[in-house]
């Protein structure tokens, strides 16, 4: 989605107002910006993993369940690679995929899940990478989540949909219909909360009742991409591509709890205690101990997708092949 310009506060409504000179005012004063090798950077650069011959946008990534080996959506090479971390190598690397985008590990199982924007769900053996099944969901597959209560697998895919699909026998056992294609959404119970930008809502619904119990509106703010939700489940973070800011709300009532103005082009989003960390394709890291402390890590442009390895207390940051050869940046926390 492109930028847009930020509307003018008088034509718009009392709440809306409040907000708008809240960026004004917010997004005049920027994050002190670290390079990730400054000795007094909170995040510190430790490994850089080569990602041989990848080119492209590098999409969503995965860990197993003891966080031995990393899972890489490369989305523009049309693969994904198995990477050791114990070695820092690639093990395997499985070709002809078409847009992988959402990668999901099935401990139940022992097997890997790729959503691919073909509409396919691919599950692959996770001890030699063979292809165990397949599944069309029509179009546009995307970002997947694994359902703590049972293992279930819950996909984003077409132009408004949730699917569930029983990784036992790889079929779909339900559906939400939504009122435009999903990004990121977060599971909590039954209860699930689905990022639509293109109808500029965030959607609540029920997984097991396969209906939609209420919506937010984003206002006037647009390409809601990231969604995290903290360990206790009483919080809901979400991160706008315009303007560029992470907005912070009560899992209950859905009001907003706190807003801050970030980085730009944001895609991946985690809790890390009280701490929030925003993922930027303008080149950056965002750190927020909340509400006020706030600062900025410098990484490359392109590189918007990481994931939190809890086990480590890591940080792995896709870097796509443009100041350099493709690679993942693993990161340290001071």
């Amino acid at each position: 989605m492109n930028r847009r310009d930020q509307p003018r506060c008088s034509s718009v409504k009392p709440f809306a107002v409040v907000m708008c000179l809240f960026l004004a005012s917010s997004c005049s004063a920027s994050a002190q910006t670290f390079d990730p090798r400054d000795p007094r950077s909170p995040l510190h650069l430790i490994r850089v993993i080569e990602l041989p011959g990848v080119k492209g946008r590098i999409d969503h990534m995965a860990l197993d369940a003891d966080g031995k080996h990393l899972f890489v959506a490369e989305n523009g090479s049309g693969s994904l690679a198995d990477v050791d971390l114990a070695s820092g190598k690639i093990v395997r690397r499985i070709d002809g995929l078409h847009q992988p985008q959402g990668v999901a590990w099935l401990p139940s199982q022992w097997e890997i899940a790729v959503a691919s924007g073909d509409g396919l769900v691919t599950f692959y053996r996770g001890t030699d990478g063979r292809q165990v099944a397949t599944l069309s969901l029509g179009a546009d597959a995307d970002n997947v989540r694994v359902d703590p209560r049972n293992g279930d697998l819950v996909v984003g895919y077409g132009s408004g949909g949730l699917a569930v699909i029983y990784p036992a026998t790889h079929r779909v056992i339900g559906r939400v219909a939504l009122p435009a294609h999903p990004e990121a959404f977060e599971l909590l119970g039954a209860k699930v909360f689905v990022n639509v930008p293109d109808a500029h809502k965030i959607v609540v619904a029920d997984l097991d009742r396969e209906r939609i119990s209420s919506t937010l509106s984003t206002g006037l703010f647009f390409g809601n991409f990231p969604m995290a939700s903290d360990a206790t489940g009483s919080r809901i973070a979400v991160a706008y591509r315009t303007p560029g800011t992470v907005s912070v709300l009560d899992a209950q009532s859905g009001a907003t709890i706190f807003s801050a103005p970030i980085c730009g082009d944001a895609d991946d989003l985690y809790f890390r205690r009280r701490q929030l960390i925003i993922v930027c394709g303008s080149g950056a890291v965002e750190l927020i101990d909340q509400p006020r402390h706030h600062v900025r890590v410098s990484t490359q442009r392109g590189a918007r997708t990481g994931v939190l390895d809890r086990i480590s207390d890591h940080l792995l940051v896709a870097v796509p092949s443009r100041q350099s050869a493709a690679a993942i940046w693993e990161f340290s926390f001071r």
